[in-house]
């Protein structure tokens, strides 16, 4: 045991998705409060939360009401288990979600982050195929899209494709079936970009004939992949998905975890080409980004496959400590009460239109090979060469250059590799959104030696 006298050691913290030798000397700020939609560092200075906190802050931070809820909670519990117990607001919490998703789900898992939602998912997917009513079936494939990211579990990372997250746990991961992206970044030889999305039609149609008597399920982002660099699918590509996946009897999992909660568009992306998938993972805006929640839904089917006496071995064991917390839930009703009251909805195209207009200095830019948006979700390509599509080497780390550039500016925003991503929050108002995307311009044009 460390003595009483041991000085406390500032670099004690480890980032997530962090090369710690190169943070170590960057001089980040450390966030001491939050305002508005502003960050607030141990200085005083403030920032732009251009990035909602890593895609999860919906309606701002020191939100009366959602502080209020919070507060609420806390003076009758903050937390009890929901094994074997029940909690009110935990109940009352998954009604208003099950209110809010596709009539077909009609059943909620809690857990506490977007990969143990998706965990959830493959996991009942799965267990159901043993146990439905048509009899046992061993069914060990799951088809996933090229590309994808759904967390970093072992189980979402095996039904993820990014290698440059992941390629080092190859070993620890179960094989799945990759099915093309419609909206791949590399073109194969031969193809343009509309026969290419033919392929990836046929491709999808292909896979699922040939794999679906051993499919347990089809993971898929829908219409958006975002850590792949915000991919925009092609519009039919989600229906049709969903049609081959019924037809063939596979469950569709559809991860929301990023796209949910109005950042497409619609409180889900699922809706824009009604789909109904047969299980929905909520995680990042659930509780306002106040609080590490996370939900999945599934439908009576799914459902019913788990019911039976408690000797039959149906139960799905699987469980949280923190499943269903209190507060969390406490939150998450305030949260979307704040989206009605204030119809967010109608503020995201507001903030879609005037990300478009923002960034429209950046069209003929050298060095942007492709802008890409769905909603407020923003991914601006870098590149050494726009007219070869040649990227940057990856020792020059452009895309983080540009966030420390933008920085300096006061605002916060986050790269994935050299694709800059912005994530307003949904309720952030129109003003803000246009100075995030100024900052944006100013610093790639900062970076990349573009005379303004």
């Amino acid at each position: 045991m460390k003595s009483a006298e041991s000085p406390p050691r500032p670099d004690a913290l480890w980032h997530p998705f962090t090369p710690m030798q190169a943070f170590s000397t960057e001089d980040a700020p450390i966030i001491a409060a939050g305002e508005g939609f502003d960050l607030i560092d141990d200085a005083g200075r403030r920032y732009l939360d251009g990035i909602s906190s890593l895609w999860c802050n919906v309606h701002g931070h020191r939100v009366p009401q959602i502080d209020d809820a919070v507060r609420g909670q806390l003076d009758r519990i903050a937390h009890s288990t929901l094994l074997g117990l029940r909690c009110d607001v935990a109940e009352e919490f998954a009604a208003e979600l099950v209110r809010i998703t596709p009539p077909n789900l009609t059943r909620v898992f809690y857990s506490d982050s977007g990969a143990t939602s998706v965990e959830v998912a493959l996991k009942m997917a799965f267990q159901y195929h043993r146990q439905k009513s048509s009899g046992a079936e061993r069914r060990t494939t799951y088809l996933r899209m090229g590309d994808a990211y759904h967390g970093d579990t072992v189980g979402t990372v095996s039904v993820g494709g990014i290698d440059l997250f992941h390629g080092v746990y190859g070993d620890l991961l179960f094989d799945t079936v990759h099915v093309p992206c419609p909206a791949g970044l590399h073109l194969p030889e031969g193809h343009d970009r509309d026969s290419y999305t033919r392929w990836c039609f046929d491709e999808a149609r292909r896979l699922v004939i040939e794999h679906h008597k051993n499919a347990a399920a089809f993971v898929i982002e829908p219409l958006v992949q975002g850590a792949a660099g915000i991919l925009v699918h092609t519009p039919g590509f989600l229906k049709h998905v969903r049609q081959l996946t019924s037809e063939y009897g596979i469950p569709l999992i559809c991860d929301e975890v990023a796209v949910g909660f109005g950042k497409t568009g619609t409180m889900f992306a699922s809706e824009q080409e009604e789909v109904r998938p047969d299980f929905m993972c909520l995680a990042k805006g659930i509780t306002g980004g106040y609080l590490p929640l996370a939900a999945t839904l599934a439908t009576d089917e799914i459902f019913e496959a788990f019911l039976g006496e408690p000797h039959e071995g149906q139960t799905f064991y699987h469980g949280h400590t923190y499943t269903g917390n209190a507060l969390g839930c406490a939150a998450g009703l305030a949260s979307l009460r704040l989206f009605e009251e204030r119809d967010v909805l109608a503020n995201v195209g507001e903030l879609s239109q005037a990300i478009s207009e923002s960034l429209a200095p950046l069209e003929d830019h050298p060095h942007v090979g492709e802008i890409r948006q769905k909603g407020i979700m923003t991914g601006i390509e870098l590149v050494a060469d726009r007219d070869g599509m040649k990227p940057y080497d990856a020792e020059l780390r452009m895309g983080h250059r540009v966030t420390l550039a933008a920085r300096k500016r006061g605002v916060i925003i986050r790269p994935l590799g050299d694709v800059i991503v912005l994530m307003p929050a949904v309720a952030m108002p129109p003003a803000q959104v246009h100075r995030l995307c100024e900052v944006t311009v100013e610093a790639i044009n900062e970076v990349t030696h573009r005379p303004v």
